[in-house]
């Protein structure tokens, strides 16, 4: 399968980081959801059925790891890869991203190169 027109949802409550996510991806030919919270993406997804997720791990209110587990539980979403978004590149971020499920970690600030790499590695399998 093409990974263009891939539709991508990108949860981050840093404005900054979630319209360059926006602006790489549509550049890169995909449909862009943004999200600000955990909440507000746990909705998204239902509505949206995203091929794929970014989400970053520190957030108010619900964060990305207790975002990604809820998303994983739902049989109709547990097939989406969810790759972590993160300030810090710890292994104790990235081992426990993988113990809620999520595929990958990207560390922030991404380079459009790296974003859309993820996305063409996640992209194939749909």
């Amino acid at each position: 399968m093409s990974t263009t027109g891939l539709k991508v949802l990108v949860i981050d409550d840093s404005n900054t980081i979630r319209r360059s996510a926006e602006i790489f991806l549509k550049q890169g030919g995909h449909e862009v959801m943004l999200a600000e919270d955990g909440f507000d993406a746990l909705s998204k997804v239902n509505d949206y059925e995203p091929h794929l997720i970014f989400c970053d791990i520190l957030m108010p209110r619900l964060d990305g790891y207790q975002t990604c587990a809820i998303i994983k539980r739902n049989a109709k979403f547990s097939s989406v890869p969810v790759v972590m978004l993160s300030s810090k590149d710890g292994v104790f971020d990235k081992a426990r991203g993988r113990m809620v499920g999520s595929q990958d970690y990207l560390t922030k600030p991404f380079t459009k190169d790296q974003l859309l790499q993820t996305v063409q590695q996640f992209g194939t399998s749909k």
